[in-house]
């Protein structure tokens, strides 16, 4: 039996191993949603498989860091890094990085989960979409506005409400895999 994958995912190997291995499927982890919600802003007007091919040097210069050290980051420190071609070398966007992990930072200190109240936009469960084709998948929803609006509010950056659902769809919260995909879950995943 051939592998269907969604019509988006191009024959990359490091494409298809996210497509077929992240995408879509239910995260939790801390450090993963803030990996993902801050890749997702490093996207902003660029391809994904450009952030793709350049998470390594992320994880390296953030991601493999505690959130709090990412947000005692100095202006200089996030200057410095614009010398690596690893990273997308757009000073607005690695400040958005460590802002974002003060503004997370902020959450926990007032006694919020922020895995538990990112995954609160979607009632704490996958929301499993009718997708006949990647074209017809929205690129917001009321609920990546919601999540927008609220985590700008919190003193996030480059988090809109398309950003907000590209996401959503990478850490599962939708589940925008094409109907045909055999790697939609739950239910065609065998």
């Amino acid at each position: 039996m051939t592998l269907q994958r969604c019509g988006w995912c191009s024959n990359d190997p490091l494409y298809m191993q996210y497509h077929d291995q992240e995408w879509g499927r239910p995260a939790h982890q801390e450090q993963h949603l803030f990996e993902m919600l801050c890749l997702e802003g490093q996207q902003a007007g660029l391809s994904w498989i450009t952030v793709l091919k350049k998470r390594e040097a992320y994880r390296q210069h953030f991601f493999r860091h505690s959130i709090a050290d990412i947000a005692a980051m100095s202006d200089s420190a996030l200057e410095g890094k614009l010398q690596d071609a690893g990273l997308i070398r757009h000073i607005g966007k690695l400040k958005a990085i460590r802002d974002n992990a003060a503004a997370w930072e902020r959450m926990k200190r007032e006694n919020t989960d922020p895995a538990q109240w990112l995954w609160s936009f979607t009632r704490q469960q996958s929301l499993d979409n009718d997708v006949p084709d990647y074209k017809a998948a929205p690129a917001q929803t009321a609920e990546s506005l919601q999540m927008s609006k609220a985590l700008k509010k919190l003193g996030f950056k480059f988090v809109g409400p398309t950003t907000c659902y590209a996401f959503m769809q990478a850490v599962g919260m939708v589940n925008d895999h094409e109907n045909r995909c055999s790697f939609k879950y739950p239910l065609n995943s065998e």
